[in-house]
């Protein structure tokens, strides 16, 4: 590992090789041929990913691949699944939510189809649309999620279960923060730093109520969900370009890699799954931890079963916690007792399952809680015009692309190093469709092959050491592209950037890069500082256009 010195110095030798190797390839744009020449950054999502909106729904348009594969159809069924609310009956449309559940749709954590929005002080309320954090629970000492609540914690029940949690009691505060510079530029301009505490009694969790031991010494976090749109277009990126990029950061040693997912030139463990696949392993590229690898089995598609608990052909259990804490003591529970039989009675009318009436309350409310075998609540049609949407949301081109200030922008962000992490760039490769889940062979869905396209992340994680910073520390770099229509598209009072929406601006979002001098940012964060307020503001007004 290069000491500090060496690191600094490294990182302005690559922000001046990033600068001098500019893309400035230009080319007409694909959507008319008469409003001139643009620069291929302008171009986001490349000629098959790009839409050309800055509307408020300007991050909900399908890709030119979806229209161009005779997809449209199934793009907007797709949507419907995203948008509307799933419900308690036990047939119809969108049926099938609980028995315990986080939110009854996709669109409270992504509203306007980007990502959530900051939770205000107070209680923890999972009800408001656009409240797009969920909660991380973990132990302190290990950084692993708590066992006994699920690693996305369920805040309701459908009766007469009771919700694993209780988020009136889970309390959120914002504090102020002041780092070594006193929130002051040299040349006197101010800024402010907020983050926040959460804080969760044990009573608040229902197996703790019911008698079950809670023993970690544990902390919360929030962390908001991600933008859904382009996603496809990072899944369209080559396994071999992404290591590529991993061995290009390992070798230039200026910062320390997550050695859990790799060290020594190569993968230290990678994204498998052995229980609807064959443990084919792929390289991590989805969500702030890379617990994820293609998107035909990352976050959305996980998500669209386990937040709203609606079972699908590949996925007839329960989401619950892993110590399995929450169905024991649901089965001792007298009034879950109680209405049991007229749960069932929705759940099971022609009684096909003869286990879940037979023998004692207890065992019976068990054996369905835990079955594998739960009847089918989306079907395979729905599931995959879902996955036709979430591959297919568009990028929105560059926003305000003739205004001087963005090119000077783009300029001084590379200048300074921030797209070393932010890398501007990629090509995507052949995009042949991979699921590690076997339910989809690749054709159904729309790609993207052999495009340029301008995300500003290098998908790889590393720290930023910010107070009441990620669990773990570690946190994907996000993509920029399409963040500065946050507000346009929300309705939010401010920017929401961070994982936490700690950042009420882009400026904001900045300094907490530069909070720590342990932050692999801090080198570009202090180049940001010398910078005059004009190209400070040039590279906000950048970051807000791409």
């Amino acid at each position: 590992m290069m000491t500090l010195s060496h690191r600094l110095l490294g990182t302005a030798l690559v922000a001046t090789a990033l600068c001098a190797c500019s893309d400035d390839e230009i080319k007409d744009d694909p959507t008319s041929g008469t409003e001139g020449d643009k620069p291929q950054w302008y171009y986001a999502g490349g000629e098959l990913g790009t839409s050309y909106l800055a509307t408020s729904n300007a991050l909900e348009q399908p890709a030119p691949a979806v229209e161009n594969a005779g997809l449209y159809a199934q793009f907007k069924n797709g949507e419907a699944l995203f948008e509307k609310p799933f419900m308690t009956n036990a047939s119809g449309t969108r049926n099938g939510l609980g028995p315990a559940y986080i939110r009854t749709s996709c669109l409270h954590c992504h509203p306007g189809y980007g990502h959530g929005k900051r939770v205000e002080e107070g209680s923890f309320n999972t009800n408001e649309i656009g409240n797009g954090c969920l909660l991380a629970v973990y132990n302190r000492n290990t950084d692993a999620y708590v066992t006994w609540l699920a690693g996305m914690p369920q805040g309701h029940a459908v009766a007469p279960f009771k919700a694993p949690l209780d988020e009136s009691k889970v309390k959120v505060k914002w504090h102020e923060a002041t780092d070594e510079w006193g929130n002051k530029f040299p040349d006197g301009e101010t800024y402010s730093l907020i983050y926040p505490e959460v804080t969760m009694p044990k009573d608040a969790v229902y197996a703790y109520r019911m008698g079950y031991d809670i023993t970690d010494d544990y902390e919360l976090r929030l962390e908001s969900t991600i933008g859904i749109y382009g996603t496809g277009l990072l899944d369209a990126i080559d396994d071999a370009d992404l290591l590529a990029q991993y061995r290009k950061e390992e070798a230039d040693g200026y910062f320390q890699l997550n050695p859990a997912f790799f060290a020594n030139g190569n993968w230290t463990a990678q994204y498998t799954n052995s229980l609807q696949g064959d443990g084919t392993p792929y390289p991590r590229r989805f969500t702030y931890a890379l617990s994820r690898g293609p998107l035909q089995d990352a976050a959305g598609a996980n998500a669209i079963w386990n937040i709203t608990n609606v079972t699908r052909s590949d996925r007839r259990y329960h989401y619950m916690d892993a110590a399995g804490s929450w169905a024991r003591c649901s089965a001792k529970d007298p009034e879950v007792q109680a209405g049991f039989d007229s749960y069932l009675a929705k759940v099971d009318p022609d009684k096909k399952h003869p286990e879940w009436w037979d023998g004692d309350m207890e065992t019976r409310i068990l054996t369905y809680l835990n079955s594998k075998n739960l009847p089918v609540e989306m079907t395979d049609d729905e599931y995959t015009d879902l996955m036709v949407w979430h591959r297919g949301l568009a990028v929105p081109a560059v926003r305000d692309i003739d205004n001087p200030a963005v090119a000077k922008g783009k300029e001084k962000f590379e200048e300074i190093g921030c797209a070393y992490c932010h890398r501007p760039s990629w090509t995507t490769g052949a995009d042949e469709v991979r699921d590690p889940n076997k339910f989809f062979a690749g054709n159904e869905l729309p790609r993207y092959p052999h495009q340029t396209i301008w995300p500003y992340t290098d998908m790889v994680q590393h720290k930023l050491h910010m107070a009441n910073d990620i669990r773990t520390g570690w946190c994907r770099t996000t993509p920029l592209w399409g963040r500065g229509l946050h507000q346009k598209v929300t309705g939010s009072q401010a920017a929401d950037r961070l994982h936490d929406c700690r950042a009420r601006t882009a400026l904001e979002a900045i300094m907490w890069h530069g909070y720590s001098p342990e932050s692999d940012a801090r080198h570009s964060v202090e180049l940001f500082r010398a910078l005059s307020k004009e190209d400070r503001d040039a590279i906000i007004t950048f970051v807000d256009a791409i």
